[in-house]
């Protein structure tokens, strides 16, 4: 499932990424270029980590950059999945506080990838809302459309695993 098909007026991103806070990256696999032109983000070695949402062949990066890949849908996740959102934003700040760059991204850019970075800046002491604020500020107002997401962060990720893992 991906954002366009339930939001076709969803526009694509401006940028392939953009930095969220020091060394925290979002992105997608596709940007409008200044062309205006849909354009393949494809990562080479711009990032020590890259964590995939959503994996697309060809778009990298580039053999020896630490890459973690967990698809997952832009919809209702169940308790497995919901664990290894848990687990991205746990790798994303251990990177962080390394010194390294991470970049995590999904299709556009918005969901997938902004549910990981804000439960990752929560991690770090913000609050949903704040996460949620700063995510739309620098990435797009478009990020995490999906209320879903927004409600599971609202929650706690940790508390929506556990109500998904009983409703199993």
């Amino acid at each position: 499932m991906r954002t366009r098909r339930k939001h076709p007026d969803v526009p694509a991103p401006d940028s392939p990424w953009n930095e969220i806070v020091p060394g925290l990256w979002m992105g997608g696999h596709e940007f409008r270029g200044l062309s205006g032109q849909l354009e393949l983000a494809e990562v080479g070695q711009e990032f020590d980590l890259v964590q995939t949402l959503l994996r697309r062949p060809g778009h990298g990066p580039d053999p020896g950059v630490e890459h973690h890949v967990w698809p997952i849908p832009d919809g209702p996740l169940d308790g497995t999945q919901l664990a290894g959102v848990i687990r991205l934003a746990e790798a994303a700040c251990e990177a962080l506080d390394d010194g390294r760059s991470v970049l995590i991204r999904c299709y556009h850019g918005y969901n997938r990838s902004g549910l990981v970075v804000a439960h990752a800046l929560m991690r770090r002491g913000s609050t949903a809302e704040a996460a949620i604020r700063l995510i739309r500020a620098r990435r797009s107002p478009w990020a995490l459309h999906n209320e879903l997401f927004v409600d599971y962060l609202r929650a706690g990720l940790a508390t929506a695993r556990l109500l998904e893992e009983l409703t199993d």
